[in-house]
């Protein structure tokens, strides 16, 4: 017999396990559910109150420009582009909202590394509080770190990914030092042939790389993770808390968010957190109106207005990034370039979190994307953005 399970997702739920959770069709449950898979700790909102209902819009059936992905509709791009969650907001209104049969609105799903995004929002918090100091070396908080990769960096290198790393970001390697970060994080089932590593540990043995700290840009997740540990020692608390105490109930959160954790209970903060997609909005939202939510200041100005203008494009451009030709990485956010300062935070599988203060647009699109990097879709993905933005409501 069929069951309902099998009738939403096309597979029984048995059949989600820690070894494929990431692959397709068994993402389209997984994204939604991480807790259930991987450990995790809820991240609360003030109080969980339903969202209602989607908001309703002809948007769904605009045009999109001649040539886009070859898709005629904005519709038929969310198929195209494994959609699962999708919010547009419009000077602060939402105007259209998407959701896949297997999502909903109050459903929280995996950002990957928007996580890292809104990580550095919380050290934001902390900087203005005196409890962490960019510009300090990381040993100062974790001097345990001294003699690996981060044991002559500051925080700031780690910010901005320019950690000299001997580390490569591959999210499909099966046998190399990919593959113990994600067994250390709980992500992949524990190799019997291999010994047991906690995240902390795992990245302590990572070694620096030939050439100096603050040098080009260079993508490696261990960095985002940890900041989230850097965030517990700066505060004796643990990430979840902070991030809820920090940002989560004072952005006006409608439902909680998590994070997994690995078997010591440290956060994945480089990638685990879970979130609804119109919470996401929310972040976009707050950042657009220059860090504020309700007349009350969340996110510094100082920090915002550096966030936002002085990284480095050379960092960039030294990094051969396939992406934004004109961009920068500051803080864990991406800047464009472009003349309308739309900057994002991304990550793998589809998430995005995109602000254009220009047209005062803010879009989430949440996704269970096969292939986790798909340069080509990156690349439809923004120029979709950028129509969207372009639509007066």
């Amino acid at each position: 017999m069929t069951t309902q399970f099998a009738k939403a997702y096309g597979f029984e739920r048995r059949n989600v396990t820690l070894a494929n959770w990431r692959a397709t069709p068994f993402s389209r449950f997984s994204f939604g559910h991480a807790e259930e898979v991987v450990p995790s700790a809820m991240i609360a909102a003030r109080t969980e109150v339903s969202e209602g209902e989607p908001v309703a819009s002809d948007l769904l059936s605009l045009a999109l420009p001649q040539g886009l992905a070859g898709q005629p509709d904005v519709r038929a791009y969310l198929d195209y582009a494994h959609t699962d969650a999708f919010v547009l907001m419009k000077a602060g209104t939402i105007v259209a909202e998407h959701y896949a049969p297997h999502a909903g609105i109050d459903q929280r799903h995996i950002v990957f590394s928007i996580s890292k995004s809104l990580t550095a929002l919380v050290i934001a918090s902390l900087e203005a509080d005196g409890l962490m100091d960019p510009d300090a070396p990381v040993t100062s908080l974790l001097p345990e770190a001294a003699g690996s990769a981060y044991g002559d960096c500051s925080i700031r290198d780690v910010l901005d990914m320019r950690v000299s790393l001997g580390f490569d970001e591959a999210y499909l390697n099966t046998d190399g030092a990919y593959a113990r970060y994600r067994r250390a994080t709980l992500w992949n089932p524990a190799d019997p042939s291999q010994p047991d590593e906690t995240l902390l540990a795992f990245l302590l043995t990572l070694k620096k790389d030939a050439h100096p700290h603050g040098g080009a840009h260079f993508y490696a997740s261990p960095n985002s993770d940890l900041l989230g540990i850097l965030i517990e020692r700066a505060t004796g608390e643990r990430y979840a808390d902070v991030l809820s105490t920090r940002l989560w109930k004072p952005l006006g959160a409608k439902n909680h968010a998590s994070v997994t954790v690995d078997v010591e209970g440290t956060a994945r903060a480089a990638g685990g957190i879970s979130v609804t997609a119109r919470d996401l909005s929310r972040v976009g939202e707050m950042l657009r109106n220059g860090g504020m939510v309700d007349g009350k200041r969340l996110i510094p100005e100082a920090w915002l207005t550096d966030m936002l203008t002085a990284g480095d494009h050379q960092a960039w451009v030294d990094g051969k990034s396939n992406f934004f030709p004109k961009g920068r990485y500051r803080s864990q956010w991406y800047q464009s370039g472009e003349p309308d300062g739309a900057f994002c935070a991304i990550g793998i599988h589809g998430q995005w979190l995109y602000v254009d203060p220009s047209t005062e647009t803010t879009i989430v699109k949440l996704s269970s994307q096969p292939n986790p990097l798909d340069d080509e879709l990156k690349h439809d993905n923004f120029a979709f953005f950028r129509a969207l933005s372009t639509w007066t409501a």
